[in-house]
C-alpha cells in the first residue's frame, strides 16, 4: 500500500476523532438542525451539485461503465429532491433514548443501560452519491463521527456534497463539520487502509460487490476492526401453485423497476404445477422490463448475482420447483439470504414460507424492492446487513449505531 494514500486516510480519521466529541455531546436540536440545514442547502446548490454529478456520469460513460451502474451512479432532479425529503424525515425521527431502567439492584442500587455513540465509524462504499448523504446523515443522528471512502466514479459528487451541503450545515448547527471526513483520494487501496486504524475507526460499514466486500471483512478482522458488511444481494420469488397470476406478474414487473440494486429479482422460482400456465403472462412482464430469463439448463450458479454482472444485468434466473419446501431450501442454501418473497393466496402455504426462510427479509405478495431503510422504517439506511448473529440485522439506521454502557448508580439518583 502507497504510504501516501494510507496517510490520507489516517489524517481523515484523525481529523473525524478531534471532531466527535463536538457532535457527541450536541443537543438533540442541533443534530436536528443540522439534517434540516443539510436539505435545505441540498436543493439551494442543486445546479452545483447535479454539475458535479454530470461530470462523474460522462467520465464513467466514457470508461464504458454498464448502464446499470450508470443509473445508481446518476443524481436526478427528482432523486434529489428524495434526498433532501429523507434529511427532513430523518429530522422529524426520534432520538434513541440515552438511558434506559433496566432493574434495582441489592443494596440500594439500580441498573440502567446507557448508549453511546460508537466514536468514529467509517464507510466504503460503492459509486451512489446519494449513499454519501445517506451515510452522514445517519452518522450525525446517532452522533457518531465519520471517515467516508466511495469509489472514483462518485467521487467529485461526494466531494460537491460534502463542501455545499454536509459541512456547512454542521457549521450552522455549530457542530464541528470535521467530524464527517471523506477520503480524497480514487486508489482502491484507500478501502484497505480504512479499516487498519483501530484506534481511531474502530467500525466500519462495508458495501459493495460480494468479493471485494468479503476481502476488506477479512483484512478488517486482521488488525482488529469490526465491520457491518452488505457484500451480496439478489432478491428471490417463488411463485406458489396458489399464486394469483395478476398478483405474480405484477410482482416480477414491479421489482425489476432497476436493475443495479441489491434488491431486485434476481431468482425466480415457479411451482411446476402452474408454470406452464403462469409463463406468458410473467415473461411478458420481464419483457416489458427488457430483461431476459435466464433458462435451464443453467451454466451459472442459481443464486448468481445478475446486479453485479455489467454483461448480463439485465438478467433473472427461471427455474421450475416441485414443492414448498424445495423453494425454501434453494433460497436458504443457494442465495445470498438478503430477502425471498411468495406469492401465494393460501395463508397455511405463506406462513411455512416464512417459519423455513432464515434470510434477512421474509414478503408476502410483496416486493423484495421493500426491503430498504426508506421504504420500511422511513429513515435511509447505512446498508443492509446479512450476519446471523445477535447484532443489527436487516436495513442498519442511526438507532444500531451504539455501544452499550452499564451504569450502576444509587436508585434515589
Amino acid at each position: 500500500m502507497s504510504d501516501v494514500v494510507a496517510k490520507a486516510v489516517e489524517e481523515c480519521a484523525r481529523a473525524a476523532k478531534a471532531a466527535a466529541p463536538s457532535l457527541a455531546t450536541a443537543s438533540d436540536e442541533a443534530i436536528d438542525a443540522a439534517l434540516t440545514g443539510m436539505a435545505s442547502r441540498l436543493l439551494d446548490a442543486r445546479e452545483a451539485v447535479l454539475e458535479a454529478n454530470r461530470a462523474d456520469v460522462a467520465k464513467s460513460r466514457q470508461d464504458g461503465m454498464s448502464a446499470g451502474l450508470l443509473d445508481r451512479l446518476t443524481i436526478t432532479e427528482e432523486r434529489l429532491t428524495g434526498m433532501a425529503e429523507q434529511l427532513r424525515l430523518l429530522a422529524g425521527a426520534p432520538h434513541p433514548e440515552r438511558e434506559i431502567p433496566c432493574d434495582s439492584l441489592s443494596g440500594g442500587l439500580r441498573l440502567v443501560e446507557r448508549r453511546r455513540p460508537v466514536g468514529v465509524i467509517g464507510a466504503n462504499y460503492e459509486a451512489r452519491p446519494n449513499v454519501t448523504v445517506d451515510v452522514a446523515s445517519q452518522l450525525v443522528k446517532s452522533r457518531n463521527g465519520g471517515v467516508l471512502r466511495t469509489g472514483s466514479a462518485a467521487l467529485g459528487s461526494a466531494q460537491r456534497l460534502l463542501e455545499v451541503v454536509i459541512a456547512p450545515a454542521l457549521a450552522d448547527a455549530g457542530i464541528d463539520p470535521g467530524v464527517v471526513q471523506l477520503v480524497p483520494r480514487v486508489e482502491r487501496e484507500a478501502a484497505a487502509a480504512l479499516v487498519r486504524f483501530p484506534d481511531l475507526v474502530p467500525l466500519v460499514i462495508l458495501r459493495g460487490s460480494g468479493e471485494s466486500t468479503r476481502a476488506l471483512a477479512l483484512e478488517a478482522a486482521q488488525h482488529g476492526v469490526r465491520t457491518l458488511a452488505h457484500a451480496d444481494g439478489g432478491g428471490v420469488l417463488y411463485v406458489d401453485e396458489a399464486a394469483d397470476a395478476e398478483k405474480a406478474r405484477e410482482l416480477v414487473f414491479d421489482s425489476l423497476d432497476r436493475l443495479g440494486v441489491c434488491n431486485r429479482l434476481n431468482l425466480l422460482l415457479i411451482h411446476s404445477a402452474v408454470h406452464d400456465q403462469l409463463w406468458p403472462v410473467i415473461s411478458a412482464a420481464m419483457a416489458e422490463r427488457k430483461v431476459t430469463p435466464s433458462l435451464p439448463p443453467h451454466e451459472h450458479a442459481i443464486g448468481y448475482e445478475w446486479a453485479l454482472d455489467s454483461d448480463h444485468e439485465a438478467t433473472v434466473t427461471v427455474a421450475q420447483v416441485g414443492s414448498l419446501a424445495e423453494a425454501v431450501t434453494i433460497a436458504n442454501e443457494q442465495t445470498s439470504g438478503l430477502a425471498a418473497g411468495i406469492a401465494t393466496e393460501n395463508a397455511e402455504t405463506a406462513t411455512a414460507f416464512f417459519d423455513g426462510y432464515t434470510g434477512t427479509g421474509v414478503f408476502w405478495n410483496a416486493p423484495t424492492r421493500l426491503l430498504d431503510g426508506f421504504k420500511l422504517l422511513a429513515v435511509p439506511e447505512t446498508g443492509i446487513n446479512l450476519d446471523r448473529v445477535p447484532g443489527p440485522r436487516g436495513p442498519v439506521t442511526y438507532t444500531d449505531l451504539y455501544v452499550r454502557q452499564y451504569a450502576v448508580l444509587p436508585a434515589d439518583r
